[in-house]
């Protein structure tokens, strides 16, 4: 049939058509693929800004960014290349902080004050029992990293000097077969000055001190856990009263279930998320924006996106293998993944 024929019916195509064009490319231009110019499996993620970016991974692996996560510059800290960094705590472009995580020794702590030109070996694990999980920071000179159960305790150290010193605080008790994941470096989350929660697997549970880890408080949760490949992954608060878990199995990452849960009262009780379906979640991050109430997961199978954890539907689903997420400026996130994956999610309404 020509177009002199019919003009009307052909204008309705070509609306319907540009709109599904439309539609198609700002679906596509919600997530872009980084070239991160690394190969490693990358697991720790920091932006102290909208601009300064550092990611960690296998073999003694870090990446910085200045440049919002446009351009990466790729390093190897000396020494450590047989390490596996999974967490790094940054405060800007040239203060940063790297965990590795393994059994004994394996577990160690260096700092940057030059944007990685130098690192500085603060801490080795000395206990062959022990295995550091996840770090979290108050501020500059003030942190904390939790390891998994040494004799029947969880392991936990502080600083209180920027590194000059860590020193062994005592650790609530914890179950049979309980434990942390280090998974993304997210088991653990401060708030304020002294407010600190990690997160624990096997047992899923959440422990929280107001006095920066002098002393601790126990609650359950609804996550799924059972067995040594689940429980709770990953924490994120975005006050001292709202927060957000998530988990599930590491094992059966496709598997529906108990793997997303809310407080509104600082962790004291949680509530499971309605949103369906829920896969395995490696990480969770929370709007950098409070009045947003916008959250991303992902997990090796699933990235998802919703504006309020109470709605019943996510926003967005993709089907992104990434093990870190965090959001770097309103409503822009970055995550990492296995062999040097790096996503930029425009998650703007």
């Amino acid at each position: 049939m020509s177009s002199s024929s019919d003009p009307a019916s052909i204008r309705n195509m070509r609306s319907s058509l540009f709109f599904l064009l439309l539609a198609s490319s700002l679906f596509a231009q919600t997530y872009s693929v980084q070239k991160s110019n690394s190969e490693e499996s990358l697991r720790g993620l920091s932006a102290p800004s909208s601009q300064v970016i550092w990611a960690s991974g296998a073999h003694g692996a870090y990446l910085r960014s200045i440049d919002g996560g446009n351009s990466w510059l790729v390093r190897q800290v000396p020494g450590a290349e047989t390490l596996d960094f999974r967490d790094v705590e940054a405060f800007d472009a040239d203060l940063a902080y790297l965990l590795s995580i393994g059994p004994g020794e394996q577990s160690r702590i260096y700092k940057t004050t030059d944007g990685g030109k130098s690192w500085g070996l603060q801490f080795t694990n000395k206990n062959p029992k022990g295995f550091f999980d996840c770090t979290a920071f108050w501020d500059r000179d003030h942190g904390i990293v939790i390891g998994d159960p040494v004799d029947g305790k969880f392991e936990l150290i502080t600083t209180e000097d920027g590194g000059k010193n860590w020193d062994a605080i005592p650790g609530p008790t914890a179950l049979p077969g309980e434990g942390a994941f280090a998974a993304s470096g997210t088991c653990v989350v401060v708030h304020g000055k002294t407010n600190v929660w990690f997160a624990s697997g096997g047992a899923a549970r959440v422990f929280h001190s107001a006095n920066s880890g002098k002393t601790w408080e126990v609650f359950d949760t609804p996550i799924k856990h059972g067995n040594d490949s689940s429980g709770i992954f990953s924490i994120a608060f975005q006050d001292e009263l709202h927060g957000v878990i998530a988990g599930g199995d590491y094992k059966q990452p496709a598997q529906n279930g108990e793997n997303l849960a809310f407080t509104s009262d600082g962790g004291r009780t949680w509530k499971l998320a309605p949103i369906s379906p829920q896969s395995y979640v490696s990480a969770i991050s929370i709007s950098k924006t409070p009045a947003d109430h916008a959250f991303i997961a992902v997990g090796s199978a699933h990235a998802a996106f919703a504006r309020g954890i109470t709605d019943k539907s996510w926003e967005e689903v993709w089907d992104l293998n990434l093990n870190a997420v965090t959001f770097y400026a309103p409503n822009k996130a970055i995550a990492v993944g296995p062999k040097g994956l790096i996503v930029k999610f425009d998650l703007a309404k």
